[in-house]
């Protein structure tokens, strides 16, 4: 049992299995359910993406690829901060790998959003900063509408410090970033003091 959180920490451990042993979709998923998250009430920060890849569903971590060491030099911390889950909360807009298409990875699957996000939210209580990493996860963090994801991230003092619109990590941005250097100039500076000031409050 989660240590000093009373009652709520045997509910949210019940969740946790359910999560974990979830199979709303498998029959959608092309090497079956394997729902990957990191999560636990004291988490400060959380970064919500878009579905596991392929090498994530084999390792069963979260951000655990190229992208995940982009995303870690962008907020300025190590590994093990990152995978520390009091300190930084993993949910992604879906939990399994959704498979491959034609452009690369599919969307995330449209059912396990409904099913738990709202439910996992509502136990993070603690969260200082939502990372907000592409479009899928902004549709559902901003609301859907005609705003581009790059004219979201240009605005993203609009929003700051509670929801963070970035990017997506992944090596396939590397034209976006190359087209928008303003980014890693301006923004990803910000963040990483931002980030640092909520990890380690007395420095």
């Amino acid at each position: 049992m989660i240590k000093g959180l009373g009652r709520s920490a045997m509910s949210f451990e019940v969740l946790l299995q359910e999560v974990r042993s979830c199979t709303l979709c498998a029959a959608d998923l092309p090497f079956g359910p394997r729902p990957v998250i990191q999560v636990h009430p004291n988490a400060k920060i959380l970064i919500a993406g878009q579905a596991p890849g392929r090498r994530v569903h084999e390792s069963g971590v979260s951000f655990d690829d190229p992208s995940g060491n982009r995303l870690r030099e962008w907020m300025g911390i190590t590994r093990e901060v990152f995978y520390d889950p009091e300190q930084v909360a993993l949910l992604a807009m879906g939990f399994c790998y959704p498979g491959t298409g034609k452009s690369g990875d599919l969307p995330p699957r449209p059912e396990c959003a409904p099913a738990w996000r709202g439910q996992l939210l509502g136990h993070l209580g603690n969260l200082k900063m939502t990372l907000v990493l592409g479009q899928y996860a902004q549709a559902y963090h901003f609301g859907k509408s005609r705003v581009t994801l790059t004219e979201r991230v240009k605005a993203w003092q609009t929003y700051w410090p509670d929801k963070v619109p970035l990017p997506h990590p992944s090596p396939r941005n590397n034209l976006w970033l190359r087209r928008n250097p303003w980014f890693e100039e301006e923004v990803v500076p910000v963040l990483q003091e931002g980030v640092s000031k909520i990890l380690n409050p007395r420095d």
